[in-house]
């Protein structure tokens, strides 16, 4: 049999390009603000995950030149060896005195951040316990490890302590689960997770790729959201999103951020974070600590689109968090939806099988802080004419 035979047998992206309906890989030509130009033409983006709306910051961009500047644009090594900078671990400590916690370690991606922590803490004669809904980073991750792994319903803590209830006591045990769901924007639930993972002696971490700098009084995430911050062993979080970069990072105790620094192949073997990189999270974490009034921008107009798709008749699913879902389900309709808002001048992401279950497409819309409510107001408008014209709403 050829090994190839499976990709020229792939004709599906193929054909939907032929239609029109293609919605992956979409080359964004300018970023201006909260609009980008696509085709040569404006769309309001709200698909990014641009929570803050730092991206564009001058104090950023600022920073990051003058990293490049005095760095270079490349460390051009991993950590392990010759890519270690005076940045890093500036950016580390200030991570770990941001998360509360006794050390941080950073990594080039967060998908690198997930594969490195788990493959690393978990391994033969283990048990990794995973939400049903993790993210794929944590999947695979849990592929690497050698450790035995359990599934649980999402978000269903009956079918948790059932999974933990067959696990011998002699097993160490990881329970890891997204703190913001990245797809239909729900939150894990913390406080019931902590009860059971003390009362059958297990280690939690927490995904925070989607919460941090936004859940929590002062941006924490989830596990200050809920309280629970001494209570989580392990935070993960990304520099993607609100920190407007590219990387990832894991704060906890000193002896275990230690342990993963020296055995994390995904952190030893790969080169480190570009200079650029660190210095625009080291900005906007500045950024993020001074001005909360940010985060309350952003919940606003998470309540206000809310509110405003619901009153039109849209199902937003259990989201809780600036990650408004419109659960469509039908995977045409969702493209469909998809491609007339983009005529509209609107950009958002259609969602389908494996991001999520069969027959759950979405499309799914997040907000920054700095959208004006003449963008929102467009956006909602926009939802409502699209949404009636394919009968998804009344």
């Amino acid at each position: 049999m050829d090994l190839f035979e499976k990709c020229y047998n792939f004709t599906r992206a193929e054909e939907v390009m032929a239609a029109d309906m293609y919605p992956f890989f979409t080359p964004i030509q300018e970023v201006l603000g909260n609009k980008v130009k696509v085709r040569g033409r404006e769309m309001i983006m709200v698909g990014s995950n641009n929570y803050l709306g730092l991206l564009d910051h001058p104090r950023v961009k600022k920073a990051a030149q003058l990293a490049i500047d005095k760095y270079g644009v490349a460390t051009c090594g991993s950590r392990f060896l010759n890519g270690t900078l005076d940045l890093h671990e500036e950016l580390e400590e200030r991570l770990a005195k941001f998360m509360k916690r006794e050390a941080a370690l950073t990594f080039s991606t967060g998908f690198q951040t997930n594969l490195g922590i788990i493959s690393t803490i978990a391994g033969k004669g283990d048990s990794i316990i995973a939400d049903r809904m993790v993210h794929a980073s944590i999947i695979d991750a849990c592929r690497l490890s050698f450790a035995t792994v359990y599934k649980f319903k999402h978000n269903d803590m009956a079918d948790l302590e059932r999974v933990l209830t067959t696990i011998s006591d002699d097993e160490g045990k990881l329970i890891v689960v997204d703190g913001v769901f990245s797809m239909e924007g729900d939150l894990a639930n913390l406080s019931e997770i902590v009860r059971l993972a003390k009362k059958y002696n297990a280690k939690i971490m927490v995904d925070e790729a989607h919460g941090i700098g936004v859940m929590g009084k002062n941006g924490r995430g989830t596990p200050e959201h809920f309280g629970v911050e001494d209570d989580i062993d392990l935070v993960m979080g990304t520099f993607s999103k609100s920190f407007a970069s590219l990387g990832g990072f894991v704060a906890g105790d000193k002896k275990v951020i230690s342990y993963i620094k020296h055995f994390a192949r995904s952190l030893i073997f790969s080169a480190s974070i570009t200079p650029a990189s660190v210095a625009t999270v080291l900005a906007t974490l500045d950024i993020i600590e001074s001005e909360p009034e940010r985060r309350e921008r952003l919940w606003a107009i998470t309540h206000k689109m809310k509110s405003g798709f619901q009153a039109m008749g849209y199902d937003t699913g259990q989201t809780q968090t600036p990650i408004i879902p419109l659960m469509i389900k039908d995977d045409d309709q969702a493209f469909m939806l998809w491609k007339m808002l983009r005529e509209e001048g609107i950009f958002t992401n259609p969602i389908i099988y494996p991001a999520v279950p069969k027959g759950q497409a979405l499309i799914r819309t997040s907000y920054s802080a700095t959208h004006t409510d003449e963008e929102l107001d467009k956006v909602l408008a926009s939802f409502k004419k699209c949404g009636q014209r394919l009968g998804l709403i009344p």
